[in-house]
C-alpha cells in the first residue's frame, strides 16, 4: 500500500460519505450493485475500510445485502429525500430562531463576511469554494444556537444529506444566495419567528432541488460506470 494510502485517516467513513453522496444524488440508482474492488481503486483505497462502509450503510438502510449478489442499493424515491429534508428544515429552523436571539454584532458580521465569500464564490463559478462557504454558513448558525443536542440530531440528520455536489444542480447556486440574503435580514433584525421560517423554507427548497435532480437521474439510462457499481456524481 503506498505512503499516501497509509496515512489517510477514517478511510471507511471517507467511502461513506463518498458512496452516500452517490446514492443520494441518483449517481447509484435503486437496486445497483456496489463493488468493494471498483469503489477502492476509485478512492485509492483498499476494499477493508470500503467493505466497513458497506456495512455501516447496510445499517443506515442505503444499501441491502442480497444473497450471492452481494450490496446493492436500496429503495430511494425523491419522496424519501423530500422527507428528509422536511426533518432536517424542522431542526434547522429552530436553530436557526435560537441563533437569531443569541447573534452578537460580531456574530452578525461574521455571517455577513461568509455571505459575501459565497457571493463570489458563486459569481466566479467556483464550486467547491461555494460549497464551503455554504457548509460554514450553516455550521456557524448552529453553533450560535448553543444547544448541543440539537446540533446532534442536527448531525445526525444531515448525514443523509450529502454536499458535495449541490453547486452542479441546476438553480441550486442563485438559490442558496437568495435563500441566505433573506435569512440573514431577519437575523439582522432579530426576529426569530421570520428567521425560523426562512430557514425552513430554505432548506426545503435545497430539498426540492435535490430530489427533482434525484428522479431525473434515476430515469436516465444507466451508464456503463453504473453497471459496475460505480457512478460520477
Amino acid at each position: 500500500m503506498s505512503e499516501r494510502k497509509r496515512v489517510r485517516p477514517q478511510l471507511s467513513d471517507e467511502a461513506s460519505s463518498y458512496i452516500r453522496a452517490l446514492i443520494m444524488s441518483g449517481s447509484l440508482r435503486p437496486g445497483t450493485q456496489v463493488r468493494p474492488e471498483v469503489l477502492g481503486e476509485a478512492l485509492q483505497i483498499s476494499t477493508t475500510p470500503v467493505r466497513e462502509a458497506l456495512q455501516s450503510l447496510r445499517v443506515e438502510g442505503f444499501l441491502e445485502l442480497v444473497p450471492r449478489k452481494g450490496f446493492q442499493v436500496a429503495p430511494l424515491t425523491g419522496k424519501d429525500i423530500r422527507d428528509i429534508f422536511r426533518v432536517q428544515a424542522l431542526i434547522g429552523g429552530e436553530l436557526a430562531a435560537r441563533a437569531t436571539l443569541n447573534a452578537t454584532a460580531d456574530n452578525l458580521a461574521e455571517l455577513e463576511a461568509l455571505h459575501h465569500e459565497l457571493i463570489a464564490a458563486a459569481t466566479r463559478h467556483d464550486e467547491v469554494l461555494l460549497e464551503e462557504k455554504n457548509h460554514a454558513f450553516h455550521r456557524e448558525i448552529n453553533l450560535l444556537a448553543d444547544s448541543r443536542k440539537i446540533i446532534w440530531v442536527m448531525g445526525l440528520v444531515s448525514r443523509y444529506v450529502p454536499r458535495r455536489f449541490y453547486a452542479n444542480i441546476q438553480g441550486w447556486p442563485q438559490a442558496t444566495v437568495d435563500d441566505h440574503s433573506k435569512l440573514l435580514d431577519a437575523i439582522r433584525s432579530r426576529d426569530a419567528d421570520t428567521a425560523r421560517r426562512e430557514m425552513e423554507e430554505h432548506i426545503m427548497h435545497s430539498g426540492e432541488l435535490l430530489a427533482t435532480h434525484f428522479d431525473e437521474r434515476v430515469a436516465e439510462t444507466p451508464s456503463p460506470d453504473e453497471a459496475q457499481g460505480l457512478a460520477r456524481v
